[in-house]
């Protein structure tokens, strides 16, 4: 489906309706007042109310309850869309006087204004993710064209049209394709048009947009990361148990979720007894939460199996019960997990933290400290020096909190640009 100028269209329709894309996005530059942040606000607080109501349950339902999210979290989500939280956001990231900004001389003014089009390549694994990133560039005024996910459900296409019912201005603001990847033509036509795109993806997806990226188009990549916990051998039962909780809530496919827990020791065989302990608190807790599905269960078993098979080579020592696992090892290398809550479990001690982590300082973003008070500085302290963004507790570290940055940067700061004029 096909979502342009506040209308729905077949995929059929893709070719004729990129004719006129390029001049549709500039006759709204240049003949249209730019839709103003509080309307683009007032919009996202009604939508905010009609889904609190339950207008699109339907749709979102199914999603809580496939990726067993609590009703609490998603109505905290969900509310950081309401007016109160968009102008809080928008105060933190352009400051209190992003309206009206003091000059810097008295004949030299500041104002901010939109880049101007913003090409979006959305990832799939948030189903809201979509609409999100277009309504943070509808915030100070650019044009959106974005181009769904694989696989995506809807949701976006649902979201945004409601959002243009209530507010018929944003419609000149909003295009959405369901472009697949391959089609690298069309996405080059969105690409040449843009003056930035923005990427929610891995590697390769932000390496393919800089290859289509003209040499004046800005790159703005919230690429997939890596976090993971970092834990003492004195961790309370408490901590393991929330992060627990955070691991099978997520099922690791966030970028802040903890694909796997590092410990402060050298010694291989305390390691093996901390992840024993960790382990049977976690088929503890993994009780408490739906059960992993059964494709992604099936899938890990043959990983597992297969790593069975050659421990005496790895020397990895697996720990798996009811579609869970936990594995440990000699190496400290920091990587993605096996996903949908098989844990690895690495030595490292304090000192080798910074020569460890920080050569991966562009995948990462969200850790959390498992220690008594008294050694939880020197950690954080370590952590930050490698290059993490977002230290939270364990059971919080895929929580989101108004006004946090996306992966250490604000995202309407690089969405607008700072214009100086001389006064006459």
């Amino acid at each position: 489906m096909i979502l342009y100028k506040g209308n729905i269209y077949e995929n059929t329709k893709q070719k004729e309706l990129l004719k006129s894309l390029q001049d549709d996005c500039l006759n709204t530059l240049s003949c249209t007042k730019s839709i103003k942040t509080s309307e683009v606000i007032d919009a996202c607080d009604q939508l905010t109310k009609i889904t609190l109501e339950g207008k699109f349950d339907h749709i979102i339902k199914p999603l809580i309850e496939e990726y067993d999210i609590p009703s609490e979290y998603f109505e905290k989500y969900v509310s950081m869309f309401s007016k109160k939280s968009l102008e809080k956001k928008i105060a933190i990231e352009l400051g209190d006087d992003y309206q009206s900004l003091l000059p810097l001389d008295d004949k030299n003014k500041r104002s901010i204004h939109p880049l101007g089009i913003l090409f979006h390549i959305a990832a799939g694994n948030v189903d809201i993710l979509p609409a999100y990133s277009v309504i943070e560039g509808l915030l100070v005024g650019n044009i959106n064209i974005l181009k769904l996910p694989t696989g995506d459900k809807g949701v976006s296409i649902d979201l945004l049209l409601e959002l243009i019912n209530i507010q018929p201005k944003l419609k000149e603001y909003i295009y959405v394709f369901d472009v697949p990847s391959t089609e690298t033509d069309t996405l080059q036509v969105f690409a040449n048009m843009a003056d930035a795109i923005v990427v929610w993806g891995g590697d390769q997806a932000v390496k393919a947009a800089r290859k289509m990226a003209p040499i004046n188009t800005k790159i703005i990549d919230w690429g997939h990361k890596l976090s993971f916990a970092y834990a003492n051998l004195n961790s309370s039962d408490e901590d393991l148990k929330g992060l627990a909780h955070h691991i099978a809530s997520t099922n690791q496919l966030l970028c802040s979720s903890a694909q796997g827990i590092y410990v402060d020791t050298d010694d291989r065989d305390k390691l093996d007894s901390f992840a024993e302990r960790f382990f049977k608190i976690f088929i503890e807790v993994n009780k408490t939460h739906v059960p992993v599905p059964f494709g992604m269960k099936s899938r890990n078993a043959v990983e597992l199996y297969y790593e069975k098979l050659v421990q005496d080579i790895s020397k990895k020592r697996i720990w798996k019960q009811d579609g869970i696992s936990v594995v440990t090892s000699n190496d400290n290398k920091l990587e993605l997990s096996l996903l949908f809550r098989n844990v690895w479990i690495k030595r490292l001690p304090r000192d080798q933290i910074v020569k460890v982590i920080k050569p991966h300082r562009s995948h990462l973003q969200s850790a959390t400290i498992l220690a008594p008070k008294k050694e939880y500085n020197i950690y954080l302290e370590k952590l930050i020096q490698s290059g993490l963004v977002r230290i939270k507790k364990p059971i919080e570290m895929s929580d989101v909190l108004l006004g946090e940055s996306h992966d250490g940067m604000y995202p309407l700061r690089l969405y607008s640009n700072i214009v100086e004029t001389y006064n006459i």
